[in-house]
């Protein structure tokens, strides 16, 4: 992927989260209504249940509660967090740290091992969510 859609891509996805999260933040206490079509057709959780309710837990400063919601929800909270900046830092300085980087993870969550140590915390954290019925 060239440098600048993998910049527009993640500058749209991060905006797009930040609306969505402000939008679930306003009408928390009011819906019910999930996103997730897995959870909707099946009634199983996917991996990533609840992690909008974890990332609300963190900004609230409910670090525990929110690892235990949903371990994804930091990772999000640091990408959100991170990510604009250090592309906007890349786009102002003309230099490209963030795409040099995302080729440097994407090339070593191919490695084997790491890939299925990977899957391997995905499908835990998939248990973990139909564990607590999220």
């Amino acid at each position: 992927m060239t440098r600048n859609k993998l910049y527009w891509l993640f500058l749209i996805a991060c905006f797009l989260g930040f609306i969505y999260l402000l939008y679930h933040l306003q009408d928390y206490k009011n819906t019910h209504f999930g996103v997730c079509i897995i959870k909707n057709v099946t009634g199983i959780p996917c991996p990533s249940c609840g992690t909008t309710r974890a990332v609300q837990l963190l900004l609230q400063g409910n670090v525990l509660a929110s690892l235990q919601m949903n371990p994804f929800g930091i990772l999000v909270v640091l990408i959100m967090t991170i990510v604009p900046f250090w592309i906007i830092f890349d786009l102002i300085f003309k230099k490209d740290t963030f795409h040099k980087s995302y080729i440097q993870i994407e090339k070593t969550i191919r490695i084997k091992w790491l890939a299925v140590i990977l899957i391997v915390l995905v499908l835990f954290n998939w248990i973990w969510n139909i564990y607590k019925q999220i």
